[in-house]
């Protein structure tokens, strides 16, 4: 309050002063000096407060970054990072998991705080795969506004369309960042042409004239700069993310929240700390909270709101660049992370105490593939994790299935859990994850699931886009029409000649399985993306897209001498040396049926010669692949679910599901 006293008495000084007969320059420029003065204080008193103060919702935005996978939504972050200050370590800042890194993807959605002209920015990185489409769903409801990132060669893809539907439906008005420009192959008519493609896009997924009205910009993240209008190169003075900046100012709306309401808040991220216990993630619905608040978490049930526990607020956190600061107090609008509750988790409300009912919990697409998590009883158990009961297992997927809304988890029989999430990636992140962390587990193939309504039969259907060489378009053709695909649009892909564009629909239980006979089939050079469509009327039993494989019927150590007469059976997916069982699948076959082989059999001692004595055995490499599949933190082994030969033969003439 002394600020403004101390104005106002300057202020009725300066008045009386000036209206005086004898005033002259020399009062003016006195109380002009010592306004700019007190004004400058005044600045950096409230500067140095406001850390721990409540922030004005007005400054506030909240923003998401959205876009298919690889076209350049961290590499955007890393750059509106470096713009504001902040301590980048290495490029792909924001991608903190190690399968991030490895992998070239985001897999989780991350929370970040910059500022720019004296407003706070919180941006939301969000995962371009669709098997990761959980993570999109569940951050969009928390911001106002979303920067649509479209690559200005490839156009808007499969799961550009996913995203957009998501931030379209909750009301927001994407800004359309139309991003590589740089490139060679790109023209200001490309970025015309894609411009309409989204533009067409928008009005196919029932965009409103508001937000059909939406902002363009052009960037190259890699190079750190975005326009307002289109370029290649930019001037030296705003070669930077400026533009971008103040678009975001301009056209994104500050959150509409009421500071005088009582505190609630809506959990959509959580992360455990082995000090501070749960850490709950997300936006301040209304009110204010400070640290040392009584709280409880609320839940909503089908007989109403639950309350499922009480506490107090010990620790309140926010993101600012890469690391995170404590504050004192946070208000409505902001994104902020609490510390002092035990069981609230993702879709839980956090509320003041006086506060009975719970927020509106977030509404995710449901899972179409599911896969059974079980221990592994295979002959090799036990020799290479940690942790091997079921028991360990169950706890460690229900732990999952808490912080990743997009799977779901179902205790089955014999310590088995069906484990049910949106595509084989997602679900192969999460056993890569275990297996890194001392578990070993028996995982069955990937099953599709369906749907019966009205007593049709209905199956998940995905939207492919694939992009391939002229001469192997024949090739992916036949290969997906034995999987049941329908063409929707073939052409020419702008600027790339000898390229070819497909847009399909296709069963999920068709493309299981499938990435690795495109990638042969086109020699590495082709792209698949595919994302969900929709659920529709079953299409029939596949063609011929599974071929046999070859069993083996020995216990030991594999010969080379034994897989040089078994190469011209089929693939091999085991090297020399490794130990195999009865029952475990070590090759592919080169027909439609299984095929049982000893690969254990040596070369036995001669009167002629001795047993090790013999010409150079050369052998094609193996491939290596990750029926059930054994996995342990050193090896992950496919295997029969039933070990003898035969047990096998019995269970094969039972009809099948």
């Amino acid at each position: 309050m002394a600020g403004p006293l101390l104005l106002r008495s300057l202020w009725s000084t300066g008045k009386r002063s000036l209206s005086s007969p004898s005033a002259s320059s020399l009062h003016l420029k006195s109380y002009l000096s010592s306004a700019r003065a007190l004004s400058t204080a005044a600045n950096a008193a409230a500067a140095a407060v406001s850390p721990n103060s409540t922030l004005d919702p007005g400054r506030l935005r909240n923003v998401a970054v959205i876009a298919h996978v690889d076209h350049g939504k961290t590499t955007l972050m890393d750059r509106l990072l470096r713009q504001c200050g902040a301590d980048i370590p290495h490029e792909r800042a924001m991608d903190s998991i190690s399968l991030e890194r490895e992998r070239g993807i985001t897999i989780a959605s991350k929370v970040t705080g910059i500022s720019w002209r004296e407003n706070e920015l919180n941006m939301v990185d969000t995962p371009g795969h669709a098997d990761f489409g959980g993570e999109v769903e569940r951050v969009v409801g928390m911001v106002e506004g979303a920067i649509l990132v479209v690559d200005a060669g490839e156009g808007p893809l499969a799961q550009t369309k996913f995203v957009l539907a998501k931030a379209l439906k909750y009301g927001l008005r994407p800004i359309l960042l139309l991003n590589k420009v740089d490139r060679p192959a790109v023209s200001e008519e490309r970025c015309d042409e894609v411009e309409s493609l989204v533009f067409d896009l928008f009005a196919n997924l029932g965009a409103t004239d508001e937000q059909l009205d939406f902002p363009v910009l052009y960037a190259s993240a890699k190079e750190g700069w975005a326009s307002s209008t289109f370029t290649k190169d930019p001037p030296a003075d705003v070669r930077n993310m400026s533009q971008l900046l103040d678009a975001i100012i301009r056209h994104v709306p500050p959150p509409k929240a009421s500071l005088d309401a009582p505190f609630q808040m809506l959990v959509t991220m959580m992360e455990k700390d082995f000090y501070l216990g749960r850490i709950l993630t997300g936006r301040v619905s209304s009110g204010v909270v400070s640290v040392g608040d009584k709280v409880h978490g609320l839940r909503i049930t089908d007989s109403g709101t639950e309350k499922i526990e009480e506490g107090k607020v010990t620790k309140l956190m926010k993101k600012k660049g890469t690391g995170m600061v404590l504050i004192d107090s946070a208000g409505a609008g902001d994104i902020i992370s609490v510390a002092g509750m035990t069981k609230p988790s993702i879709g839980h409300t956090v509320a003041n105490t006086e506060v009975t009912t719970a927020l509106p919990t977030i509404e995710l697409d449901p899972p179409t593939i599911s896969m059974t998590f079980g221990v592994n009883d295979s002959p090799l158990a036990g020799r290479d994790g940690t942790h091997l009961t079921g028991g360990k297992i169950g706890a460690r997927l229900m732990s999952e299935a808490e912080t990743n809304l997009a799977i779901n988890v179902i205790p089955g029989m014999a310590e088995t859990y069906e484990v049910q999430g949106r595509g084989e990636l997602q679900l192969g992140i999460l056993i890569e994850n275990m297996r890194r962390e001392g578990f070993e587990l028996s995982v069955s193939p990937p099953k599709v699931m369906y749907k019966t309504e009205n007593g049709v039969k209905l199956e998940p259907i995905e939207e492919v886009t694939i992009e391939v060489n002229e001469e192997h378009v024949g090739l992916v053709m036949e290969a997906l029409s034995h999987r049941k695909a329908e063409v929707m649009d073939m052409g020419p892909v702008p600027g790339s000649a000898g390229r070819t564009k497909l847009s399909l629909t296709c069963p999920s239980r068709g493309l299981v399985g499938y990435r690795s006979v495109f990638s042969s089939d086109t020699r590495g050079t082709g792209f698949m993306h595919r994302a969900f469509l929709k659920y529709e009327k079953h299409r029939g039993l596949l063609g011929n897209v599974r071929k046999g494989v070859l069993v083996s019927m020995g216990f030991g150590s594999i010969t080379a001498h034994a897989l040089m007469s078994l190469e011209p059976r089929g693939i091999l997916f085991v090297p020399p040396g490794t130990e195999t069982y009865d029952g475990m699948i070590i090759g592919e076959h080169s027909r439609d049926t299984d095929l049982d082989v000893n690969p254990v059999r040596a070369k036995e001692l001669s009167n002629v010669r001795a047993a090790g004595k013999d010409e150079n055995v050369k052998l094609t490499p193996p491939r290596l692949v990750c029926t059930l599949c054994p996995v342990t933190p050193k090896a992950i082994r496919l295997r029969k679910r039933y070990l003898d030969v035969n047990k096998r033969k019995t269970m094969s003439k039972r009809p099948k599901e």
